[in-house]
């Protein structure tokens, strides 16, 4: 990648009147000024159009970072509440945006609700999970085809034990990153668990719940899939692993330049899936 994850090589928001949209953006650039109907986002201060293919990363800083690797002279989509977001022309040549969620069920919720409503048509979340099966290792590449539901919000979307990936999505992604572990992972919502000092007597970590049933656990997954599921768009998953845990929950982290390499691979991968 070679920039630091603060560099400003994206174009900001201007003043002047943005270039006419392509196809792939005309639909859904109602947030950046152009007064079709709908109403307009709370969270969401689109100044730039909204390409119909989003990606999802968690981490505004990882938004930049992806969106100095794939795209062709990005802009700002948006910076509103930290939320950053970026939209350019993929390797295809067709519009891409790449839009951070924050972190959690709940910001995630709200951030892919209001580009559903903008016009997103299809979704890959690419993100970090922490390993439950022995045979990952940091900077390892997780494709999610279902995630068991052990967070709020997408219980309170009407989830049940499990949500899943969107078949023909998933399957686009396997052809762009084949080696790729496939599987189950675990959303929850919680990033630290209890010292052990602090947990009830005889209570194990909360990753040894899932560690028979999911490849890793991670926490936006199942509310992406949920809300997808609900509103007739495509989503699938790709994690990069930060985190492994010994068998008494201690965690150890990838290195930062580790990060960065798992993440273009990642985020390549996750942008060939989706035509660019």
């Amino acid at each position: 990648m070679g920039r630091s994850l603060k560099s400003p090589a994206v174009s900001p928001d201007r003043p002047e009147k943005p270039p006419a949209a392509s196809a792939g953006t005309r639909a859904a650039s109602r947030g950046a000024g152009d007064g079709a109907p709908g109403p307009a986002p709370i969270h969401l201060r689109p100044t730039a159009p909204l390409a119909e293919r989003v990606l999802l990363p968690g981490d505004p800083g990882r938004a930049l970072a992806l969106a100095q690797t794939l795209l062709s002279e990005p802009r700002m989509f948006n910076h509103h509440r930290g939320l950053w977001g970026y939209t350019g022309a993929a390797r295809d040549g067709l519009p891409l945006t790449i839009q951070a969620t924050g972190m959690g069920g709940p910001s995630a919720a709200i951030v892919f609700s209001e580009l559903i409503a903008l016009g997103a048509r299809s979704a890959i979340r690419v993100g970090t999970c922490g390993a439950l099966a022995a045979a990952l290792g940091l900077g390892d590449l997780v494709i999610a085809h279902h995630a068991i539901c052990a967070d709020g919000t997408s219980r309170a979307l009407g989830a049940g034990e499990r949500a899943g990936a969107d078949a023909a999505l998933t399957e686009a992604l396997r052809r762009c990153a084949p080696g790729a572990r496939e599987g189950t992972v675990a959303s929850v919502d919680l990033f630290y668990e209890p010292a052990a000092a602090n947990r009830p007597r005889g209570a194990e970590p909360r990753t040894a719940d899932f560690a028979s049933s999911a490849l890793a656990v991670e926490m936006e997954a199942a509310t992406l899939f949920t809300l997808g599921t609900i509103a007739g768009v495509s989503v699938a998953c790709i994690l990069a692993v930060s985190d492994t845990f010994s068998p008494d929950g201690a965690r150890r982290r990838i290195e930062d330049g580790a990060l960065l390499a798992a993440v273009e691979r990642m985020g390549a991968a996750a942008a060939g899936a989706l035509g660019g």
